[in-house]
């Protein structure tokens, strides 16, 4: 049942979605990767100018492995900026660094859906990998089957929330980042477009995170009511 139609009406276009939003930010990023701004400045020196005129000078940009590894991590209030984006004076870089940024601002001025995603980070990553295996055991008790389904379902649902919560969290960063980079006068002219696209294609891999989501939840549901 759960390899069978139903299965497939949602797993073929989670995996269109997903594959269509990693092309579109990996593609925009390699292309404004390929463009450097007029201001040469590097994505950590446009990080430590947004933090230092936010009051963020105690806010630490550090240099970390990986390709658009680039987070902001609450729990240290560090900004952390992989190789490329570090070190590059690239579009993309300093639109990656300024959107990371952004998550600080937020953190400072106590964002609200910020502070709710990182309290129910636990509870998510709980659920995110409790949810499988009571799905999985349904498999090896018939009889707890619709139970163990309805829990998974209710797990499962607080990941959607996460997903959905994430959407104004991130694109809240993106429209602080592009603020703060204009105010610092770093773009100029047509380099805004650029920047712009860059954040837009990596809002669009959380719309479509949250889109897998709701197919997902929608497919256990369906499975659950089709035992009834």
């Amino acid at each position: 049942m759960f390899f069978g139609p139903i299965s497939w009406l949602f797993f073929i276009p989670s995996l269109i979605i997903t594959a269509w939003s990693q092309w579109k930010l990996r593609s925009t990023y390699a292309k404004y990767s390929q463009v450097g701004s007029t201001s040469g400045l590097s994505g950590s020196e446009v990080a430590r100018h947004i933090l230092n005129q936010e009051g963020l000078a105690q806010v630490p940009v550090q240099e970390v492995e990986g390709q658009l590894s680039d987070h902001y991590d609450p729990r240290t209030r560090v900004v952390n900026l992989s190789s490329d984006i570090y070190h590059g004076t690239s579009l993309a870089a300093l639109g990656v660094a300024a959107h990371e940024c952004g998550h600080a601002i937020q953190h400072k001025k106590a964002y609200a859906p910020l502070h709710i995603r990182m309290a129910i980070v636990p509870l998510t990553s709980f659920a995110s990998g409790a949810a499988p295996l009571l799905v999985l055991a349904g498999f090896f008790i018939p009889t707890a089957f619709k139970l163990l389904l309805d829990l998974a379902i209710m797990l499962f649902a607080v990941c959607v929330v996460f997903q959905l919560i994430t959407l104004p969290v991130e694109y809240d960063a993106s429209r602080r980042a592009k603020e703060r980079l204009n105010t610092l006068g770093v773009l100029v002219g047509d380099e805004t477009v650029g920047v712009k696209r860059v954040l837009s294609a990596a809002a669009l891999t959380y719309v479509a995170g949250l889109l897998v989501a709701v197919l997902e939840l929608a497919r256990l549901v369906m499975i659950r009511d089709s035992r009834d």
